[in-house]
């Protein structure tokens, strides 16, 4: 069994990606594997990386707690919408303010290279869409995917990272949405 995360990144609870991510929590459960949640959009926290990698700005108490939930994680199942080809902007904030120096990867000193401090962990990235996932990957080659998956978690060590594409939204039935529902509990069921 596994301790599950469940990031979700999308500032709307009335949003299908909360109901992507329940789907997914009630699976795992099921399953019997611990889930805990953060939903980003709940935690007050200034998003803005004030003096980008110069000066320390301290974690708010929300963002400890939320460290403390990625420690523990094995796996981290990230839920969130591709706006504009990328991340929502609270999502992006947290991952600046959180995905640290010293705490998910340790430059090497008089190096180029770093050692990767969040290795054993692995990932599913849960990203929903107003395009086919076939069109979002070969036509606009997926920034949101690579920025989240290579530019953040596989760079702090998070490994093997999945990808489930969810679109289209915007023109889905009732019954496609039950379907992705299914898919996602599947997943949770599997701790995948």
């Amino acid at each position: 069994m596994k301790n599950i995360l469940i990031i979700n990144g999308h500032p709307n609870p009335d949003s299908f990606n909360f109901a992507l991510a329940k789907s997914y929590k009630e699976g795992a459960l099921k399953s019997g594997h611990q889930v805990d949640e953060i939903i980003i959009a709940n935690l007050e926290f200034n998003p803005n990386l004030e003096f980008g990698y110069q000066k320390r700005t301290e974690l708010e108490p929300d963002l400890l707690q939320a460290w403390e939930k990625v420690k523990k994680a094995d796996h981290l199942v990230w839920v969130h919408p591709v706006w504009w080809g990328g991340l929502p902007a609270i999502m992006k904030g947290f991952i600046d303010r959180l995905f640290l120096p010293g705490l998910t990867f340790k430059p090497k000193p008089d190096s180029i290279w770093w050692d990767k401090l969040l290795t054993g962990k692995s990932a599913r990235i849960i990203t929903t869409m107003d395009q086919s996932g076939w069109y979002y990957r070969i036509f606009n080659h997926q920034p949101s995917v690579h920025q989240l998956k290579k530019g953040t978690l596989e760079f702090c060590g998070v490994k093997p990272v999945r990808v489930s594409y969810i679109g289209v939204i915007k023109t889905s039935i009732t019954q496609k949405r039950e379907q992705w529902m299914k898919q996602m509990k599947e997943l949770g069921a599997r701790g995948k």
